[in-house]
């Protein structure tokens, strides 16, 4: 037996629900499994496979319906699917009629949400991902063939052979090399977006996820680029080629709501320009980007079209990650208050006069600010009754924890403390939520 049919099997699945039903630990369930007669190995990819079970039940499925739910996966499989949230928005990007490949399949993440209409067919080289595939997509009662190739080599064909052309296809490169270790070479992809583009060609129209990171400046001109996530992440990069892109050249942000809903959406035009730094502030961030507590995210968050630096505000504002991402909270800062700035290059904390709305932003009303040294902290959080701190660091080196302790505050409320700069110079500003 194999462990597909290890883990597929009624007895394993009895098992596993029987477990979870009675709570029982790690051990208790390797001393079940024991005595049951499963070697070693068996017993291995039985616990591994159980510590998955609730994680894809609730990144797959709706309250309602996950119970008892089994799907065949591993730890990378699951961490580079699509989930329930953000595979449900993307549905609505699809024609109702056509075919489809679905490259680089995997467990099939992608194809658990293209609309039952489309005919699919998942391609993938790993025939341990197609074993995935075939019953995944059969769990949920999904019809879809499979093909155990070479993506490159199947979108050339596509326009060769009648019979099994397919109309568009979506695309999820491979860009993890060791489980769960994110690739910190965002353009080693497999295949590349150069390979990406010319399977495009093959097809009438097409979608490809990139890491969330990838340099826009790379992604080829006639396509449109979909910052998706969530209002405190952003997930994916979504390009689109042809028939599908039906605003090209244009950048969209979108933060979906967890039932697949647009809960806000922003967009603008592309331009080059704004996504290449010049030379002197593209040093600056990369001396910026050693410094801890400074988010990768926030690297590129300044370029030449992006808000003027001025003075701390009545209102500091944390953007959403898809408006980072997409250069877009520039603009929907200036939409909230035409005052809205920054107060240090590099640094996505926007400032403003009037408080800018969720969920594009997470505002705060600035209380107090001061240097960061112990003494001016510890000065400005008694003056204010602060005893709770929340520390949100960015552009600063330090550990937070630390910190907390070393400042010992003593009062009653409760607010935010930022350690950033203003101007390029540390700064301490104190807030709370409004």
């Amino acid at each position: 037996m194999n462990f597909w049919e290890l883990l597929t099997s009624a007895k394993t699945q009895d098992f596993i629900k029987d477990a979870r039903s009675r709570k029982l630990d790690a051990l208790q369930v390797s001393t079940r499994l024991n005595k049951d007669g499963c070697s070693n190995e068996e017993r291995s990819v039985i616990m591994d496979y159980m510590a998955l079970v609730p994680k894809f039940r609730e990144k797959f499925f709706g309250e309602s319906e996950r119970k008892d739910k089994f799907l065949l996966c591993d730890k990378l499989a699951l961490e580079q699917s699509t989930a329930q949230d953000i595979g449900r928005w993307k549905a609505g990007l699809w024609p109702s009629e056509g075919s489809v490949h679905d490259l680089c399949c995997g467990m099939g993440g992608d194809s658990f949400f293209l609309p039952r209409s489309l005919k699919i067919t998942g391609v993938d080289l790993d025939e341990n991902r197609l074993a995935m595939y075939r019953y995944n997509m059969g769990v949920l009662g999904k019809s879809a063939e499979s093909q155990c190739a070479d993506v490159r080599e199947v979108a050339r064909n596509n326009d060769s052979n009648g019979n099994k052309k397919k109309d568009y296809f979506t695309i999820d490169p491979a860009r993890r090399a060791i489980e769960g270790e994110n690739q910190r070479d965002l353009r080693n992809l497999t295949p590349t977006l150069e390979e990406v583009a010319e399977i495009s060609k093959h097809y009438k129209g097409g979608m490809a996820k990139l890491p969330p990171g990838y340099p826009p400046a790379e992604i080829p001109d006639g396509t449109e680029i979909l910052y998706l996530g969530g209002h405190s992440d952003c997930r994916e990069c979504l390009v689109l080629f042809g028939a599908l892109a039906k605003n090209p050249d244009t950048v969209r942000a979108v933060i979906v709501d967890k039932s697949g809903e647009t809960l806000a959406e922003w967009s603008r035009k592309r331009d080059r320009e704004s996504e290449t730094l010049d030379d002197e502030l593209q040093e600056k961030l990369d001396k910026n980007d050693t410094l801890e507590g400074k988010d990768r995210t926030y690297r590129t968050a300044t370029s030449r079209n992006d808000l003027p630096l001025g003075c701390i505000s009545q209102y500091i504002s944390e953007p959403a990650p898809v408006l980072i991402r997409s250069h877009l909270f520039n603009q929907a800062a200036l939409d909230c208050d035409p005052s809205a700035h920054l107060i240090s290059e590099g640094i996505a904390y926007v400032t403003s006069e009037k408080p800018l709305s969720a969920p594009g932003f997470s505002c705060y009303e600035v209380l107090a600010h001061a240097e960061i040294a112990t003494g001016a902290v510890r000065a400005m959080l008694k003056e204010h009754d602060i005893g709770k701190i929340t520390l949100k660091l960015r552009g600063v080196k330090l550990d937070p924890d630390a910190e907390i302790k070393r400042l010992k505050s003593k009062g009653k409320n409760s607010a935010i403390l930022f350690y950033t700069r203003a101007y390029g110079e540390k700064i301490a500003i104190l807030a709370r939520k409004f």
